[in-house]
């Protein structure tokens, strides 16, 4: 399985002095394809029209490795749309964030896994928190709340996280150390098959960022294809580094996207579970309408609380999935696959019930 290791940089110099040394060791250790003499793996650094002096930093640090500079910031989805599109003759595609600290040996639980399972499309390893410590880099046991161990979704569309619901993050005790299929996988650190990649277009570039891989992964289950966490992979993810949490952008793109991801989805997730094309679409615009009415009830909460960047930030948010939406799309030609990691409960609920035991 030839695989592009394509990291995204938007200013991150840094990390990449950091961490892209164990990324090109990690590839390296993989060799060579004896058959074509090309290496198994190649890592390729994709820049979005950075200014802090990332494309001098490759240039001397790392002059062997591919450097796509991409002129300007087309966020995450644009960005590794525009890249991937550039990269031929390649089985497989890892899209790495330039905050992850990798091992050697990282690489062939996914590689083969990909190979043994010819109708996995999508895999991604299991997360784990990385600290900094001053100058220094800290790997932990806890899981990392990006993508954790594989990611669901609750009946309103909220995302979580095996071994992370909402703000409680688990320890890593081996508890999910069993390959499974999950709804999505990080786009932090995700494996995808390059032909299913362009068979679906890669990501909504709507997006910008955040959850463009959740609703890629959907779209690929409901092309047929499964989404697995492989756990015999593991990294190290910082988080937070384009973005910080408290960020209100961050939480504009979280509630908007959100609304793309369902409007995007939950019709075909209906018409693959036995709706009628046309119940299926009533049925998404009842559920997204919803789900609009619990973001205005968070609005409030906000307002309440005095976070009002907060509450202007999902405000803001409604006003861009109103110009952005194209609407509910009917099914069309054959059935859609159903998809695995739909939670039928709330995870607002789960939560409560996880603190209730806790305590």
């Amino acid at each position: 399985m030839r695989t592009a290791v394509v990291i995204l940089n938007w200013n991150t110099r840094t990390y990449l002095q950091a961490f892209l040394p164990s990324v090109v060791a990690a590839c390296r250790e993989l060799g060579e394809d004896p058959a074509t003499g090309l290496p198994c793996a190649e890592a390729v650094v994709a820049d979005s029209g950075s200014t802090d002096g990332s494309d001098a930093l490759m240039a001397e640090a790392f002059p062997d490795v591919r450097f796509l500079p991409l002129g300007a910031n087309y966020g995450f989805t644009g960005g590794y749309n525009r890249a991937l599109a550039a990269l031929d003759g390649f089985d497989c595609f890892l899209l790495l964030n330039s905050d992850i600290l990798v091992e050697n040996g990282f690489l062939t639980p996914l590689c083969d896994w990909m190979q043994a399972h010819p109708d996995c499309g999508v895999c991604g390893p299991k997360l784990l928190a990385l600290e900094q410590d001053g100058k220094e880099w800290r790997k932990t046991t806890r899981f990392e709340y990006a993508g954790a161990a594989g990611g669901l979704l609750d009946r309103f569309g909220y995302p979580f996280c095996r071994g992370r619901v909402l703000s409680r993050v688990e320890e890593d005790r081996g508890q999910y150390d069993t390959p499974a299929r999950v709804l999505w996988v990080s786009g932090a650190c995700m494996m995808v098959r390059s032909s299913l990649w362009k068979d679906l277009g890669g990501f909504d570039d709507r997006f910008f960022a955040h959850m463009e891989e959740i609703d890629f992964c959907w779209r690929a289950a409901h092309a047929g294809w499964k989404v697995t966490v492989v756990p015999q992979s593991k990294v190290w993810h910082l988080g937070g580094g384009s973005l910080p949490q408290d960020s209100p952008f961050k939480l504009e793109l979280n509630y908007r996207n959100n609304l793309l991801l369902l409007e995007n989805n939950l019709a075909a997730e209906a018409c693959a579970r036995g709706c009628s094309p046309k119940r299926a679409q009533r049925s998404a615009r009842c559920a997204i309408f919803r789900r609009m009415l619990l973001d205005g009830c968070s609005a409030v909460v906000y307002l309440l609380r005095g976070r009002f960047s907060a509450c202007r930030a999902v405000c803001s948010a409604h006003r861009q999935f109103r110009k952005l939406r194209r609407g509910v799309p009917v099914p069309e030609g054959p059935r859609p696959a159903p998809a695995e990691g739909l939670f039928p409960g709330i995870v607002i609920l789960q939560y409560l019930k996880q603190n209730e035991n806790h305590h």
